[in-house]
C-alpha cells in the first residue's frame, strides 16, 4: 500500500506502468506476429512492439513503422532492435523520469531481474510529473519570495505561522515607515507641484513590478548557472539595457500622460525622468540582492522579495523627489 506521505517522485514505477502492452516471439514472421496481433488486440497506447525469446526474456524492441512496412515472411529477429534499453522493475518514478530526459525514447519496457517484461512506462509519466513538478515548485518559489517556504506553515499552529511570516513582513512594514519619513521630506516639492502625488503609487508600483521581474529572472539564472563575476556582469550587462528599455517606454508614455494632463511640461518631465532611473535601479537591485545572498551561502528566494522590495521603494522614492526638485527648481 502506498504511503501518503511518501514523496511522489520517489514512489516505484511500476506503480504507474500499464500492463496491456504486446509480446511477441522473436521467431514469429511479420504475417504471423500481425494475426496474433488481431487475435490479442494492441492494448490501451501502442508504441513499440517488444520481442521475447522462448523463456519470455526481452531480447529486442519492434518499431512500429517496421512491423507495418516488411514483408509478411520476414522474421522479426530480422527486424528488431536488439539493443534495448530498459528499466529495472525497482526503479522509482524519478529514476523513470531520467531515462526518458537521457535517452529520449517514446516508451520503455521494465524488467524484472531475469529481464522479462514486468510493465511499460510512455511518455505519458514523463511529461505528466514534469508539469506537476513545474507547477509545485512555482507555487513554492511565490511563497518563498514573499517570505517563507510551504512546508513551514503547512500543519502548523497559528503562533509558529506568526513567527515565520512577520519577520519577512516586518521589512515591508519598516520600508513603508521610512519611505512616508522619506516623502514627508520633500512637503515642499509636493506642494509646489501637486501633480506629483498623482502619480507616486504609479511610479512605486512599476519599480517594484520590475524588481519582483529582475528578481525571478535572477532566481533562474541560479539555477541553471552556476554564479560567478563573468556571469553576475553578462546577466547585469543583459538587466541594464533591458531596464533602460523598459524605462524610457513607461517614463516616454507617462510623462505625456502627465503634460497632456496638466500641461506642466517640467513636473511631466521630472515623472518621466525618475521613472526611468528608478526602474533602472530597480533592475539592478533584482539582479544584485538574490546574487548576493546567494553567494554568502543564504537562501535567496526566501530573503530576496521582501528586501528587493523595501530598497526598490525608497530608491524610487529618491529619484522621484529628488530629480523633481532639481528639474522644477531649474525650471
Amino acid at each position: 500500500m502506498m504511503d501518503p506521505n511518501q514523496p511522489h517522485l520517489d514512489q516505484p514505477v511500476l506503480l504507474y506502468a500499464r500492463k496491456d502492452f504486446p509480446i511477441l516471439n522473436k521467431d514469429l514472421t511479420v504475417g504471423e506476429a500481425l494475426e496474433v496481433i488481431r487475435q490479442k488486440g494492441l492494448g490501451e497506447r501502442i508504441i513499440y512492439f517488444y520481442a521475447v525469446n522462448e523463456e519470455g526474456q526481452l531480447v529486442g524492441v519492434i518499431p512500429t513503422r517496421r512491423l507495418l512496412t516488411s514483408l509478411p515472411d520476414t522474421r522479426l529477429e530480422d527486424i528488431m532492435v536488439s539493443k534495448v534499453i530498459s528499466i529495472p522493475h525497482t526503479a522509482t518514478v524519478l529514476d523513470a523520469c531520467e531515462f526518458f530526459l537521457l535517452h529520449k525514447f517514446l516508451a520503455f519496457p521494465i524488467v524484472d531481474e531475469e529481464n522479462r517484461i514486468v510493465g511499460v512506462v510512455d511518455i505519458n509519466l514523463f511529461a505528466e510529473e514534469v508539469f506537476d513538478l513545474a507547477e509545485q515548485q512555482e507555487v513554492e518559489d511565490v511563497f518563498q519570495w514573499i517570505g517563507f517556504k510551504v512546508s513551514q506553515i503547512r500543519n502548523a499552529s497559528p503562533f509558529k505561522v506568526f513567527r515565520y511570516r512577520f519577520p519577512w513582513l516586518a521589512a515591508t512594514l519598516t520600508s513603508g515607515i521610512l519611505s512616508a519619513i522619506l516623502a514627508s521630506k520633500y512637503e515642499a516639492t509636493l506642494a509646489e507641484a501637486i501633480m506629483l502625488a498623482f502619480f507616486l503609487t504609479l511610479v512605486l508600483g512599476l519599480g517594484e513590478s520590475v524588481s519582483i521581474q529582475s528578481m525571478t529572472v535572477t532566481l533562474q539564472n541560479l539555477h541553471i548557472q552556476k554564479l560567478s563575476w563573468r556571469a553576475y556582469f553578462t546577466w547585469l550587462k543583459r538587466e541594464i539595457l533591458t531596464a533602460i528599455l523598459l524605462g524610457s517606454v513607461c517614463g516616454v508614455i507617462v510623462g505625456t500622460m502627465a503634460w497632456v494632463w496638466r500641461s506642466e511640461i517640467f513636473t511631466a518631465l521630472s515623472i518621466g525622468l525618475s521613472i526611468l532611473l528608478s526602474i533602472v535601479t530597480a533592475c539592478i537591485l533584482g539582479l544584485s540582492i538574490p546574487a548576493l545572498l546567494h553567494a554568502v551561502k543564504l537562501d535567496p528566494k526566501i530573503a530576496a522579495g521582501p528586501i528587493t522590495l523595501a530598497l526598490a521603494d525608497m530608491a524610487t522614492l529618491l529619484f522621484y523627489f529628488n530629480v523633481a526638485s532639481l528639474i522644477l527648481h531649474k525650471g
